[in-house]
């Protein structure tokens, strides 16, 4: 049994966090563009495009983030590509993250009224124009309240990928409730750590959809 004082487990909690947020920015800005490419194509009505990201939108939806860690961590290594909890943890991650996002926001350009797709056909805009200039500026407003909110999600997410070896906030706290013998004190610290980290992105994600929502 190792003599940690509370300062010892709060300091050791605090540097492992450092690696939840890295992660979780990783994942979310990642996914997040890897989500907006996958939703203009989505929304090309290329031939074959609505099925196959339809499909995988549906493939990380429909299985749990724990196993499709799992599945990169040895997949990769299967490829032949040098395989490190850091890495595994952040491709996976990442593809989650894009999957989730790429349908939040195909949501949100499908509550743009019909309309506004035909006033900027009517002005001749290409599709790309179209995107950019009058769907996806109106989406934006609906879109950020939910786009934040599941920031939270990918942060409690990474507690997952303690499972392949990443040292992280929860794999940080077992390791000291092994050392210390002290579980209900570390853990409860953990709680706290993720408590901090999560509770001021919500409080964002629902003040954006007050304030977006009195605008609209």
């Amino acid at each position: 049994m190792v003599d940690f004082s509370l300062w010892d487990i709060l300091r050791n909690l605090m540097l492992a966090a450092r690696w939840t947020v890295g992660l979780s920015l990783l994942a979310f800005v990642g996914g997040g563009l890897a989500g907006l490419g996958l939703l203009v194509l989505r929304l090309s009505g290329w031939r074959g495009t609505q099925t196959l990201i339809g499909g995988y939108v549906q493939l990380f939806q429909g299985t749990p983030l724990l196993m499709q860690l799992f599945l990169t961590y040895f997949g990769l290594a299967l490829l032949g590509i040098k395989t490190t909890p850091w890495t595994a943890a952040a491709v996976a991650l990442t593809l989650y993250t894009s999957a989730y996002l790429t349908e939040i926001w195909r949501g949100c350009v499908a509550a743009i009224p019909k309309g506004q797709w035909e006033a900027a056909q009517s002005l001749a805009l290409s599709f790309g124009e179209q995107l950019r200039h009058v769907v996806l500026p109106q989406a934006l407003r609906i879109a950020v309240p939910p786009t934040v909110g599941f920031l939270v999600q990918v942060i409690k997410g990474t507690a997952l990928a303690s499972v392949i070896g990443f040292v992280e906030l929860t794999k940080a706290g077992s390791m000291i409730s092994n050392a210390t013998y002290q579980p209900f004190l570390v853990y409860a610290c953990v709680a706290l750590m993720y408590f901090l980290l999560c509770f001021p992105v919500s409080l964002v994600a629902q003040r954006l959809e007050r304030k977006l929502h009195g605008h609209r």
